[in-house]
């Protein structure tokens, strides 16, 4: 099949099989997103954290961004959270939208339509993971992405040059970036509950107590999590790719710490004012106004007292 410039970029998830510790003692399988220029067969890859919508987004970004430029379609298989129904996911159609390109699926069960990426995938297996270690997810990229230098530079038999230099032609004929960046990444609006802490994808965020009770904004890019509360931020954390883990900002502690003093100093002032009967059960402090209003006498004086008192 032949390709024009600009016109297609073929999209996949590549799992390789190595294990990569993600910190917490942990160690996972996780995906890559590959992309592929279909004219140039330009490479580019990038390991993120889950196959979550916003997360796949987020590396498609990334990828685009280095590229410089978009195709005018983006093919893929049906991946869950892009076409896993047949139709676009609604984040992939709106992130399709503001680049202004659009995004094609694959038919059911036909690899070949997607072949470029699927044979890069094995060009990966067999050339970028033999013999390799790696100690963390940004390890491993920093690898891939120094490989995918020297990858690019090879010569491709099928369309007899080397990526890197045709890459130029296909940028001439791909669509310009947008002013405004697409909406990526995972993001949620909750009100923040007493232990002050907000989850994304199974790990538990602390939040500036102070917010608690409030409604929170949280966003999590590839590497970050933020939270803001009415525009102001509460909380930044590295982002962990462990799963079912706690972080904790030794800030949000001392001050939720702060909060649960002040809190029983209040108490005890409470009690220490309430007064206790000779048994010692405790006697409730009455306003003088409902014992006027019990035994029906009115002390406020009517406007002729007032007048005669100032005589």
């Amino acid at each position: 099949m032949v390709y024009e410039p600009g016109e297609f970029a073929h999209c996949d998830l590549w799992f390789p099989e190595p294990v990569i510790p993600v910190g917490a003692g942990q160690e996972r399988v996780l995906p890559v997103l590959v992309m592929t220029l279909a004219f140039s067969r330009f490479l580019t890859a990038t390991m993120i954290p889950s196959r979550q919508a916003g997360d796949i987004l987020a590396g498609m970004w990334l990828l685009i961004g280095r590229v410089g430029r978009v195709t005018k379609t983006l093919v893929w298989d049906r991946e869950s959270a892009i076409g896993g129904t047949g139709r676009v996911s609604a984040p992939a159609a709106g992130f399709a939208g503001t680049l202004a390109t659009q995004i094609r699926l694959a038919p059911p069960r036909d690899p070949e339509y997607k072949g470029i990426v699927e044979r890069a995938n094995g060009y990966f297996e067999t050339s970028f993971l033999p013999g390799r270690r790696f100690v963390s997810p940004e390890d491993f990229n920093i690898q891939l992405a120094e490989w995918l230098t020297l990858a690019n530079a090879r010569t491709v038999r099928s369309v007899g040059g080397r990526p890197v230099d045709l890459l130029e032609t296909d940028l001439r004929s791909m669509l310009e970036l947008p002013p405004v960046d697409p909406l990526t990444g995972l993001s949620a609006r909750v009100r923040l509950g007493r232990d002050y802490y907000v989850r994304v994808d199974t790990v538990d965020y602390s939040v500036d107590p102070r917010a608690i009770g409030r409604f929170v904004d949280v966003t999590a890019s590839l590497d970050t999590v933020a939270v803001t509360c009415d525009g102001q931020p509460v909380a930044r954390h590295a982002r962990s790719w462990a799963r079912h883990g706690v972080i904790t900002d030794p800030e949000h502690a001392a001050a939720a710490a702060r909060m649960r003093q002040a809190l029983a100093e209040d108490r005890r002032r409470r009690a220490a004012a309430t007064r206790h009967h000779g048994d010692g059960h405790p006697v409730s402090m009455r306003a003088l106004p409902d014992y006027d209003a019990l035994f029906g006498v009115d002390f406020t004086p009517t406007p002729s007292e007032k007048k005669a008192s100032s005589e």
